[in-house]
């Protein structure tokens, strides 16, 4: 079965709420394909290196992502760090800034961090970037505590800026908490904050499991999860053997898939589309080093990969093909975001919908030799034009 229902179908311009766009050669290589994923918003993540951690530095980012296409709406963001204060926060609402993205706290053993964060609890970022100062795991449950930046969050909460959490807990095997359980075991603390912080805007980024669904069903409604394109087809077997679907949070099993299937078709405006792609060269995903990058690049198709998604879940019996509708298409590709962040589309854009012989590609290419694989390469896909 298919939805062939939908051929010619026209809806407003996707936005997509979790995207990285990276600098330099990469930015200069993946930028031009977002309008090509029928997308014309991005909220934009901050861990460059260094990462985005001042209103300054924001600004300077989305100027140069303006330069390569001044067509799109730039949403940007901070990193949560020592340096963000009450005070950074309401100079960055100021200027326009959306929101802060607190990142995953894997390793403790980060040298550049400040000196008064780094103590036997301190949770710093794998990826080299410091993280915040304090953010400590509690011993017994593994809930992570952000009190530290309490203050940050009452000047987010009075503000109206977005708190955007990585909802992963550190591997930890004392606790049995591995790559496939982080989610889960990170769950309490989104409960926590919002319990202290109940009108602060949250956004689960990038649900993988059940748990993770169902956590944010049960909070008020300034929780909200983002959904990806590649966890709506990807299993553990999946990754297990592909670098180029491996991602983290790492996808899970198929019940989890099943229900991010069904939450992204709920039409409750509590889950809506933020890709996370995350495009790494070749070199970072098969080096040859005995490590593989994490990301899944599905910017240049993220529309189109949605509606692959329902299709095959269609195919497997999941879903039924009435249960994807125009109304719920258009509030998960753009309307539940844009409506939970407050961000109008003026451009008036229209995309339409095209069932026809359109492949991914096998490889895009850029600058200084990058070249990035995209999810699901070479596969039949949707089109998407512009009107």
């Amino acid at each position: 079965m298919s939805l062939s229902k939908f051929n010619g179908l026209e809806l407003p311009a996707s936005a997509d709420f979790h995207v990285h766009l990276r600098d330099g050669a990469m930015m200069e290589t993946v930028v031009p394909t977002i309008k090509k994923g029928g997308v014309n918003t991005v909220y934009v993540m901050p861990n460059l290196v260094p990462p985005v951690t001042s209103s300054s530095d924001a600004m300077a980012y989305q100027a140069r992502l303006r330069a390569i296409d001044p067509s799109i709406n730039y949403l940007m963001t901070l990193y949560l760090h020592p340096s963000i204060t009450p005070a950074v926060i309401r100079g960055a609402k100021a200027q326009g800034i959306v929101g802060v993205k607190s990142c995953k706290f894997p390793n403790p053993n980060h040298a550049q961090l400040p000196k008064h964060a780094l103590s036997t609890n301190s949770i710093a970022n794998t990826s080299n970037f410091p993280d915040p100062a304090g953010v400590t795991t509690n011993s017994s449950s593994g809930v992570i505590s952000y009190e530290p930046f309490y203050p940050v969050f009452t000047a987010m909460e009075k503000c109206g800026m977005v708190l955007n959490l990585h909802g992963e807990c550190p591997s930890d095997h004392d606790k049995n908490i591995t790559i496939l359980n982080a989610e889960s075991s990170f769950l309490p603390t989104l409960k926590s904050l919002h319990e202290k912080f109940p009108n602060l805007k949250i956004v689960l980024e990038h649900c993988t499991t059940k748990e993770a669904v169902e956590a944010v069903k049960s909070c008020g409604p300034n929780v909200v999860g983002t959904i990806t394109a590649h966890h709506l087809f990807l299993t553990v077997d999946d990754w297990a053997d592909d670098a180029f679907c491996f991602c983290k949070p790492v996808a899970k099993w198929p019940s989890d898939r099943t229900a991010l299937i069904h939450a992204a078709l709920s039409g409750t405006g509590k889950f809506f589309l933020g890709s996370d792609s995350a495009p790494h060269p070749i070199s970072s995903k098969k080096g040859g080093t005995g490590k593989t990058a994490a990301g899944v690049f599905t910017q240049a198709n993220v529309t189109s990969l949605i509606l692959d998604a329902f299709e095959l879940a269609i195919e497997r019996k999941l879903i039924k093909e009435e249960d994807v509708t125009k109304e719920i298409l258009e509030g998960l590709l753009s309307g539940y975001g844009r409506e939970f962040y407050g961000v109008k589309d003026l451009s008036g854009e229209k995309i339409v919908l095209r069932k026809g012989e359109e492949k991914i590609q096998e490889l895009i290419t850029g600058k200084e030799g990058v070249e990035v694989v995209p999810f699901r390469r070479g596969m039949g896909t949707w089109s998407v034009e512009w009107k």
